[in-house]
């Protein structure tokens, strides 16, 4: 617990750095870092140790992190297809040592892990990027730990026993319910400090779906963990395991948070 205690304010003031201290750029490369990484874990989880397919994971995931952070629909459109013609030539000249359902699973990895954990930095990018892009993170993590306080207190009812056994019921509302506070609270203190302006609505929106989001996304990564047999995706961060393990809840908040922004955006 103390390791894990002592990397998560470490991650949590390198987070802070690459959003308001450092360039843009640092936070772009470090996201396509990550995106490389969670798409080698996810296809190691799927394929074992078929090394090539997962060696073909990582080089699909770059370019499409890479496109992904530029938001140019043409380009990215261009890199999915060669991604697809790249995975069935895999598959073509492989087919006795892949099966269809491997390749599916890598291309997952390297095309919708990337554009989902990218999706931070097209919020960081976007107008008040700064102020946007604490809010998935909020909604998600802040969920999370809500939802361990509240299932230790009042927890009773399993939510998913076979998935994750100590999840309750009680938890996740407590998550869900913590997220809106947290994201209230943060649109309170955004209008205060920087002048940037959160409706109430949508900061319960956020907190509600991101909340949401954030669980399901934690659900699903374990699903895979589960029928796979892994404990973890990695052990790259101390006592947090590996990039999937930490930024699952992330993966999918922050494509609803991004969705959210745009749609206040097309309202304006």
């Amino acid at each position: 617990m103390k390791q894990r205690v002592i990397f998560g304010v470490v991650g949590g003031v390198a987070v802070l750095l690459a959003i308001f201290v450092l360039p843009p750029v640092v936070a772009q490369v470090a996201l396509v870092l990550l995106s490389a990484i969670a798409a080698y874990e996810f296809s190691a989880a799927m394929t074992g140790k078929r090394r090539l397919i997962q060696l073909v994971s990582i080089a699909a995931a770059i370019p499409m992190a890479i496109v992904s952070t530029l938001n140019h629909p043409n380009w990215t459109k261009l890199v999915i297809l060669g991604v697809v013609i790249l995975f069935f030539i895999v598959l073509l000249r492989s087919h006795r040592l892949y099966q269809f359902g491997d390749v599916a699973a890598c291309m997952f990895a390297s095309l919708v892990i990337p554009y989902l954990m990218t999706s931070l930095f097209r919020l960081l990018t976007a107008a008040n990027g700064k102020v946007w892009i604490l809010l998935p993170l909020l909604a998600a993590w802040g969920s999370d730990t809500c939802a361990l306080f509240a299932g230790m207190h009042f927890g009773k009812h399993k939510l998913a026993p076979v998935i994750s056994p100590k999840k309750t019921w009680e938890g996740s509302i407590g998550g869900l319910l913590g997220a809106v506070l947290l994201v209230l609270l943060y649109g309170m203190g955004a209008k205060l400090i920087v002048h940037v302006e959160i409706p109430i609505l949508m900061c319960i929106l956020i907190g509600v779906f991101g909340s949401i989001a954030g669980q399901i996304g934690d659900l699903s990564f374990s699903i895979v963990k589960r029928q796979t047999g892994l404990k973890d995706y990695g052990n790259i961060f101390p006592g947090h395991g590996g990039v999937l393990d930490r930024f699952d809840s992330v993966l999918f908040a922050a494509p609803m948070v991004e969705i959210l922004m745009l749609l206040v955006a097309s309202l304006k």
